[in-house]
């Protein structure tokens, strides 16, 4: 079992950027799928999401946030010691994603720089990554960005997002706790077979087909098991927040607030009923946002509560799961962390 407590971090900002263009579940689709769409949203709870242009990448997006935290906490760009990317968008195969974000950035050559392919637990296990460097004592400073070009037309559920969360040494931080697992028996349950070494683009992966439904898809789109996630989700994310509090030695009555993963509605809400959580606790993006995939922990704390938190102290228990199979669990006390506003590019 991956679980640990890490001493001395301290979580300085979190900065989060979402693409100016709207996209209405409803009102943005065909005419004739707007009924079956109304009890779609009904079902997952998502309205509204966030697309970029098709000639940007996340990087732009992820630029533009760490622009603003490094600004915003008045660091030094040479000051920075590591900056570790997560994604699933990055802008070439090679190299990663990070060095080149090191680079316009203007950060130094000496700034430790990769990328970490991970999805929905992301947030987490970045958070831990850089904890773990911070700990040791090998650095100072860092800048976790995160995020995904996940959006498209067609699919009702994702949305795009970057996020850049700051983190420092600080011998007066309180603990963090994590709990760290992944299981790819389960990988076909979210996965995108076409594009990679075991199955290479071709010619006739542009060619779309009818599905069950008589609606065309694409051998190159991201194939979901909603069933089998649905059931990983809702039977994995209490048993594993429950025994992070406890490991932790903290009450679930002591966590000022519960952020999930926006995977959609029904999953959300059957885990916070199992929990018995009151739904005061657990602020939710999913209405005018969708799943941002990696983004959703820190875009979620941005928009709801980035003013709480930029003057107190709170306790936050976050979960980030799917794609992988993976999960990861944090508890966190966030204090007097500089959260700037929602930025819109």
């Amino acid at each position: 079992m991956a679980i640990f407590a890490l001493q001395n971090v301290r979580i300085s900002g979190i900065a989060s950027v979402v693409p100016k263009r709207v996209i209405s579940n409803i009102e943005d689709c065909h005419p004739a799928l707007q009924p079956e769409r109304e009890r779609l949203v009904r079902n997952i709870g998502i309205l509204n999401r966030r697309i970029m242009r098709d000639w940007e990448c996340f990087s732009d997006y992820a630029l533009v946030a760490a622009e603003a935290m490094i600004k915003q906490l008045g660091w030094a760009k040479e000051d920075v010691d590591a900056l570790i990317v997560v994604t699933q968008s990055p802008d070439y195969l090679l190299p990663s994603t990070a060095i080149i974000l090191q680079d316009r950035l203007g950060l130094s050559s000496k700034t430790i720089a990769f990328d970490i392919n991970l999805g929905c637990s992301g947030f987490p296990f970045g958070i831990h990554v850089i904890g773990s460097m911070i700990a040791s004592g090998s650095i100072r400073k860092a800048l976790l960005v995160i995020g995904d070009k996940s959006a498209s037309m067609k699919s009702p559920l994702f949305s795009d997002a970057a996020s850049v969360t700051a983190l420092e040494f600080d011998q007066r931080a309180k603990p963090m706790y994590f709990d760290l697992n992944s299981d790819g028996s389960g990988f076909k349950a979210i996965y995108k077979p076409v594009g990679g070494h075991r199955e290479p683009y071709a010619t006739q992966h542009s060619i779309p087909v009818a599905n069950n439904n008589g609606l065309l898809t694409w051998p190159d789109e991201v194939i979901l098991d909603g069933p089998e996630i649905m059931n990983f989700s809702i039977s994995t994310v209490p048993k594993v927040v429950m025994g992070l509090l406890e490991f932790a030695n903290v009450k679930k009555e002591e966590i000022d607030y519960f952020i999930f993963h926006q995977a959609n509605k029904m999953i959300n809400e059957t885990i916070r009923k199992k929990l018995d959580i009151p739904i005061e606790k657990v602020p939710s993006t999913l209405l005018n946002f969708g799943n941002t995939s990696s983004a959703s922990l820190p875009l979620t704390i941005t928009v709801e509560m980035a003013k709480e938190l930029n003057n107190q102290s709170k306790k936050v228990l976050g979960c980030g799961f799917g794609v992988g199979l993976s999960w990861g669990t944090f508890i966190a006390d966030i204090d007097n962390a500089i959260c700037p506003p929602l930025i819109e590019f």
